[in-house]
Parts: structure tokens; sequence; C-alpha cells
């Protein structure tokens, strides 16, 4: 059996990950009053048992006006906190860490599933005011948002610091906070999208203001013993918006205010981006942010192949590789490319009769 980087482990403070791949937050649209379900349990723990070294629970708003639609998933109550418990427990078990991403859906809210059309749900069947840095609607299909005043901002800041401390409650060693995808933290951040003039706009140190105050309030709920990630979109993919080296200055403020590991995916803010989708497209923003801002970085996006995926953590390219739609076509990606790798693995002893 040859060596592998990618089947290395990872430790920050006192978690370790018995490999570099991450199970990507990957919204799953089917919760009933931000209520996890049966579905949350089997298709993350199906990962779990897959092989993956850390299993991350999807985008869950700290608020029920931060959901992206009404069948997202919430941890605004501790009534929330009892079925991730179970589905913490079960990826704890088998040998994955269970991590979750903490987000506010910000100016995209109130939206219908995508397949049920993705348009924008009126109060009138069950949706609600978004909000956001200003007023302006995401597009002529959204809803216009209300603005945040201090008081809103101060309440925002505070919902991300309960749904920590129902996280940490609920099990979870990771908690990733939702600063990517033109959702609420990303459009403060967006020069495009801020537009406001006040201490929470401006200059980057304005916009990014509240991502740094977020990721302080979810680092001083977490435990000592446990690392907080927080998930950035490196560019806006627009002319004039935000770019590379704004997300290299984030990530040196985001380490001083906590953060551990900066998952760096792009886009969202605005709808006239230009995406250059190429099979590991964003790893360079992980590199970067990695060499210049003396973080820990993961990389994400179009990551299919073992080889690839050992490239990225072998060159240090990043620490870690984040999969969404390939551990979608195949929750047992982590088994199959320990094969390919030539690496020995353990495998679920439920499983040992189907092993290679």
């Amino acid at each position: 059996m040859s060596p592998s980087a990618l089947f290395t482990p990872f430790t920050q403070r006192s978690v370790t990950l018995r490999n570099r791949i991450v199970v990507s937050p990957m919204c799953q649209y089917s919760c009933v009053d931000g209520f996890a379900t049966d579905w949350h349990l089997v298709h993350l723990g199906a990962r779990a048992v897959g092989g993956a070294g850390m299993v991350m629970v999807e985008a869950t708003a700290v608020v029920p006006q931060g959901r992206i639609t009404p069948a997202d998933l919430g941890i605004w109550s501790d009534e929330h906190a009892a079925p991730l418990e179970r589905i913490a427990s079960f990826i704890t078990a088998q040998g994955a860490v269970p991590a979750i991403q903490l987000a506010h859906a910000g100016r995209k809210a109130s939206m219908a599933r995508p397949w049920d059309g993705g348009r924008a749900v009126a109060r009138s069947e069950g949706g609600w005011t978004p909000l956001g840095p200003t007023a302006e609607a995401y597009s002529e299909d959204t809803i216009p948002p209300h603005a945040l005043d201090e008081r809103g901002i101060e309440q925002v800041i505070e919902a991300f610091r309960a749904a920590a401390r129902r996280a940490h409650r609920a099990g979870f060693r990771i908690a990733e906070v939702h600063a990517a995808h033109g959702y609420l933290l990303n459009a403060f951040l967006s020069p495009l999208v801020n537009t406001r003039t006040d201490g929470w706009g401006g200059s980057l140190a304005g916009r990014a203001r509240l991502a740094i105050q977020v990721t302080r309030a979810v680092r001083a709920e977490w435990p000592a013993d446990a690392p907080v990630w927080v998930r950035i979109s490196a560019t806006d993919w627009a002319e004039g918006g935000w770019g590379p080296d704004d997300s290299v200055q984030l990530a040196k403020l985001l380490r001083e205010a906590g953060a551990e590991l900066i998952d760096c995916s792009s886009g969202g803010a605005v709808r006239w981006q230009k995406i250059a989708v190429a099979p590991g497209y964003q790893v360079p923003f992980a590199e970067r942010v990695r060499r210049e801002a003396g973080i820990a970085s993961g990389a994400v996006g179009q990551i299919t192949e073992p080889a690839q995926a050992e490239e990225i953590i072998a060159k240090g390219r990043a620490d870690v590789v984040l999969l969404a739609r390939q551990l979608l076509r195949d929750p047992y990606w982590p088994l199959h490319a320990a094969e390919a790798l030539g690496v020995e693995v353990n495998w679920p002893p439920q499983y040992l009769r189907a092993k290679p």
C-alpha cells in the first residue's frame, strides 16, 4: 500500500479527521418548520459510513427568516437540536467528525425549493420579508429585503451565538460560519451589494465587520478544544466586485477573530456573475489563502477524481477537500478513492464482504 496525503489525518485543536475528505454542506430542502427528518439521518449517515473524514450538515438557519426556502433546516430553538443530536451521534459512531454550517440567507431568502421552480414565496404562501445590507433585491424575481439597522444587526450576531451554543450541545465538533454565495454575511462583504455608508459598509474593514463579529460570537460559544471554520466566496466573478486579494485580507481578519480554516468557494452575490467553471476551478483561491493569510484552507468545486484530490493535498494547495455533487453520486467515494490510491482503510464491518 502506498502513502497518501489525502488519507493522512488532519488535526485542529483536539479534533482529528481520519482523512482530508469532507462532505460539503448541501441543502436538502426536506424539513418542516426547520426540523431535521429521517431523510437527513440517512443522507448524512450514509456518507459517514462511506468513509469521509468529516460530514457537514447543510446550511442551518439561525433564525426563521434566515432560511433560503420554507423547507430549510433550522436551529433557532432548543427543540431543533434534538433530531440533530441523533444525526451527530450517528456520524460520530461511524468514525467521522460531525460538523454543522450556521447560516442566514439574507436577501436570497423566502424562495421555493429548486424543484418547485425556485420562485419567490409570498407572505400569503408562507413566505416572509428577507433581510439585507440595503433594501435592494437580489433580482427582479426576488422579494425586496428590509435593510438591517443597528439593532437588527446585533440580533443577527446574537442569533449566530445562540445557534452555536445549541449546535455544541447537539454534539457537533466543528462549526462553520456561512459567509458565501450571496447570503447575508457575503452580501455585507461584497461592494456590489453593500453600499452602506455607516460602520457596516464602506471600506473592506466596514463590510467585513459583520462576518468578523459573527465569527467572534461563534468562537466565544464554541468549546475551546474544537475549531471554527468560515466558508467564503473568494470572488464575486463580476467586475468591481469582491476578489481574491480581498479574500486574503479577510482570511487574516477571520484568523484573528478565531477561525481555524477558510473554506474557499465563490460567487453568488450578484446575478450578472460570469463563472469560469472547470475541474478544480476554485482550488487557486484556497491555495492563495493558505499561503498568504497563514491559515488552513479548504478547496471545493469540481473535485471528482481521487488523483485530483490527492494532488491538491500533496502539493499543499489546501488542507482539506470538500466534495458535494460527487458525494451525491457516490456516498462511498472515500472508500473507492482509497482503493484507487492504494491505501488500506477500514470498511464498516457490515460491509466487509464487499471489500475488494
